[in-house]
């Protein structure tokens, strides 16, 4: 079966085997939220500087069959706001390995999951990412500046019942802005059956405001669950970048072979997960990044479009992999902030 010969590991510098890629495919999104992009002012990339569908494939077929990659994960900006998506879905939901077809994923805002949830699962779509940092609607239209609440939990809803499992929603969780929803949040994770994912405030922030002090950390978050809902820690996360609980209850729709909805918070500033990633990006303009605060880029699509060969993109694969560096090394002095923000990186 074509795909599936033997593909060699794609080992960084410090023994970490890349298998996950995560692929922007748009820098553009239908929100503006606070801590990704400033209100006005934003400059997008030119339609004719964006990758195609062709050319996400081609770069992702190399990774996938030569490199034995084993998840993607279609990012933006807002991917949904990318016309025909679920014709990409379709390409790259073909793609496969001596391991067998990829995961392939997608994170999103969910305002129009309602509208195109159904055609992505069945296109290949296996699991979904909504972002929801609040549950109260004023707070929700000053965060994203949309008012689009509704939206969004409709979305989760529409995501569930077209099949995909899990859902996991996740929140960025800022001090002073929507701390105090921590357990409200886990209570709907709890009620809807979805796994809360909180995610601890990261510097890419497009205004560049970002303090420590904004910072809520796990210990915290786990504090405030606990305090209500007894939990747990699960096994060990392996590459995956979040810690995992259970409640000891199981939840509203546990049984004894699943212990239903999850808690997973992702200790990017105060426990960093750097020593076990497994995961390199793609932008939407086609330029590859080893770690999310990389401020290094290296243009494959470029070299697609000079007409270099598989073979010749591979070798600058293997040459940026090896620049992969230990860890981002937030809150120590040498620590540099990416000049882009994360819509334009791709999350």
């Amino acid at each position: 079966m074509a795909g599936t010969a033997e593909h060699q590991d794609l080992i960084d510098p410090f023994g970490r085997v890349i298998e996950d890629l995560r692929i922007s495919i748009t820098d553009r999104c239908n929100f503006r939220c606070t801590y990704c992009m400033p209100e006005e002012g934003m400059t997008w990339l030119d339609r004719s500087q964006v990758m195609s569908f062709e050319e996400i494939e081609h770069l992702a077929r190399i990774f996938v069959e030569r490199y034995g990659v084993r998840g993607i994960r279609l990012t933006g900006g807002e991917p949904t706001v990318r016309a025909h998506l679920s014709v990409l879905v379709a390409k790259l939901a073909k793609l496969e390995n001596e391991k067998g077809p990829i995961d392939l994923s997608m994170t999103t805002n969910g305002a129009t999951m309602r509208l195109v949830a159904a055609g992505l699962r069945d296109a290949g779509l296996k699991r979904v990412n909504i972002s929801l940092d609040t549950l109260d609607r004023a707070k929700f239209e000053r965060m994203t500046r949309r008012d689009q609440l509704d939206n969004v939990l409709d979305g989760i809803v529409a995501s569930q019942e077209a099949g995909f499992a899990p859902v996991k929603i996740n929140a960025v969780i800022e001090r002073g802005v929507n701390d105090d929803e921590i357990v409200a949040l886990a209570t709907y994770g709890r009620e809807q059956n979805v796994e809360m994912r909180f995610i601890e405030f990261m510097p890419l922030d497009a205004g560049g405001h970002w303090v420590n002090d904004q910072v809520v950390g796990q210990e915290e978050i786990v504090e405030k669950i606990n305090a209500v809902y007894p939990i747990e820690v699960m096994p060990a996360r392996g590459a995956a970048p979040a810690d995992r609980f259970r409640y000891l209850d199981g939840g509203l729709h546990g049984d004894a072979t699943d212990p239903g909805a999850k808690i997973g918070i992702i200790p990017t500033v105060t426990k960093p997960f750097c020593g076990d990633c497994d995961r390199v990006r793609l932008t939407s303009d086609g330029d590859f990044r080893t770690c999310l605060f990389a401020t290094k880029e290296f243009g494959l699509l470029a070299a697609l479009r000079a007409g270099e060969t598989d073979d010749q993109i591979a070798a600058r694969i293997e040459a940026a992999v090896a620049t992969k560096w230990a860890g981002h090394q937030i809150n120590q002095v040498n620590f540099t902030r990416p000049s882009k923000s994360m819509s334009q990186i791709g999350g």
